[in-house]
């Protein structure tokens, strides 16, 4: 839970340093590029007006491009990003459904998603397992779960990076099996893996699978 806190604080100082001297339409525009591209790279169909979970959402994630769904978007961050960043506010969103919560506490009564995207987000969690759980719980039969993470191409700074805050804003550290077979064992059928990006210590991934 330290960890987590020193990394939720240090988030939004990120964010404030990255987005300083930003201009919000031409960064928005840029994001909605993004995304679109990032969309189009996993292969997932959108079904016609399904609604859609984006599970640590951030100040401008893939809900800036879902108009045409219903959409909750779920991050503990949300305040403080609508208080510190002119670029993010719910009122440029109406579909969406912000939800000010972390994503162990999130807990929608009676629903699942045909789509759920986590991207870029739970290795940013409290607990990591009890939120796959809850990501598995959440989509529904025959869904699609979209997972982004950064993932180690190295064993030995993975382990150096558990002992010491050597990756500060990310609490959880894992290398692409891993995160596979986190998947796997919850009952997910692994459609893609996409690698968004190849970095040194860490290469972008998307893992897109299937709950049977």
């Amino acid at each position: 839970m330290f960890r987590w806190r020193i990394a939720q604080f240090f988030e939004i100082l990120w964010w404030k340093n990255y987005l300083h001297n930003k201009d919000k339409s031409a960064y928005l525009a840029w994001k909605t590029d993004y995304w679109r591209q990032f969309l189009q790279k996993s292969g997932i169909q959108l079904p016609p007006d399904a609604p859609v979970l984006d599970a640590g959402c951030g100040p401008a994630g893939i809900f800036t491009i879902l108009n045409n769904h219903p959409v909750d978007a779920v991050d503990p961050l949300l305040a403080q990003y609508e208080t510190a960043l002119p670029h993010f506010s719910r009122a440029d969103w109406p579909n969406v459904r912000f939800i000010d919560s972390t994503l162990e506490a999130f807990a929608p009564e009676n629903r699942t998603y045909p789509v759920v995207f986590c991207l870029n987000a739970i290795n940013h969690v409290i607990d990591i397992d009890q939120c796959l759980d809850k990501l598995t719980d959440l989509t529904a039969s025959g869904g699609t779960l979209a997972l982004s993470i950064d993932a180690h191409n190295y064993g030995f700074l993975k382990t150096l990076f558990r002992l010491l805050p050597g990756d500060i804003l990310h609490p959880h550290q894992y290398d692409l099996a891993e995160y596979q077979n986190m998947l796997t064992r919850r009952g997910f059928t692994l459609k893609r893996t996409v690698l968004v990006k190849k970095e040194g210590v860490f290469n972008y991934y998307l893992l897109v699978g299937e709950k049977g």
